[in-house]
């Protein structure tokens, strides 16, 4: 196997479902729309502020979680396939935080949530953002991690001009990110919040599981940039780039692979879900601090 890379933050949209015909996508967002106004009789606000985390059920997004949770977050992670496992997420967010237990569980509803959706469809990304400020009352933090690849032979400019892997890629690596941030917008703006993206250190260098992957994660880079002048002076906009991550995902590359990248990186470590989850509070913490990308490589580039 090449000794390429690649980060772990994962969801694969449409792959759950088929895509509907435009005139049912649009019915389908009008009827969402209407339930959503219905149910509009907004929870009543907790102090405690909200995240909304995509793709939040394993890796990086559900360390993130735990670790928001522990410091007083409420949080809505999204999920695309597993139930059970965001389920179990869940759980544990609930036994990790320090919130009062009434605000915890109430009959008002529940301090943290799983909410499925679909990252590759622009409805599903807006039913998510307004199911979560219907639940919980407002939003602090939007934490957009979802991301999508498939391996590629990097050093093969035939392997990599694959149609369907570029849709894709910008699909999920750009475009959901941009969708992301359009719908929350409003919600951010008045809560004073932070938009941050989970990009790839293959953005910043060659090097990735396919071409399309580095390209778009490089995209997605720039993207931030300048969604951070479009948002300010209200809402601060950054991305986290994580090196090579040891988690399931990283189980497709060899032993000799992982080793050659380590020995690349100055630390001579592999980052860990955790660091990249300390960066993300980082970020939702400070107020001084936008249009930025954090590299959490272990010093793979520098």
């Amino acid at each position: 196997m090449s000794s390429t890379w690649s980060d772990t933050t994962r969801t694969v949209g449409g792959e759950e479902e088929q895509q509907q015909p435009p005139h049912q996508q649009q019915q389908h967002q009008q009827q969402e729309e209407a339930a959503a106004a219905a149910a509009a009789v907004v929870l009543p606000s907790s102090r405690s502020p909200v995240a909304l985390i995509t793709a939040g059920s394993a890796g990086v997004g559900a360390a993130t979680a735990r670790l928001l949770a522990r410091r007083g977050y409420r949080v809505v992670i999204n999920f695309s396939r597993n139930t059970e496992r965001a389920r179990k997420v869940v759980g544990e967010l609930q036994q990790l935080s320090r919130l009062p237990a009434h605000e915890i569980q109430n009959e008002h509803g529940n301090a943290f949530l799983a909410i499925r959706a679909d990252l590759g469809r622009r409805d599903e990304i807006g039913r998510l953002v307004r199911e979560t400020v219907v639940q919980m009352g407002r939003l602090d933090v939007l934490f957009s991690n979802g991301g999508w690849t498939k391996f590629r032979d990097m050093t093969s400019i035939d392997d990599n001009t694959i149609e369907e892997d570029w849709d894709m890629s910008f699909n999920i690596n750009v475009k959901s990110h941009l969708w992301l941030m359009q719908a929350a917008k409003k919600h951010l703006d008045e809560s004073e919040g932070v938009f941050i993206t989970t990009a790839s250190a293959a953005g910043m260098t060659p090097s990735g599981s396919s071409l399309a992957y580095s390209v778009t994660k490089a995209a997605q880079i720039h993207l931030v940039k300048n969604l951070a002048v479009m948002a300010a002076p209200r809402i601060r906009v950054n991305s986290v780039s994580p090196g090579l991550l040891l988690t399931e995902w990283s189980d497709r590359f060899s032993e000799q692979a992982k080793d050659a990248w380590r020995q690349k990186t100055k630390l001579k470590r592999f980052p860990t879900v955790e660091d990249v989850a300390e960066q993300v509070l980082t970020f939702a913490k400070s107020r001084s601090m936008t249009g930025v990308n954090i590299p959490i490589d272990a010093g793979f580039i520098n």
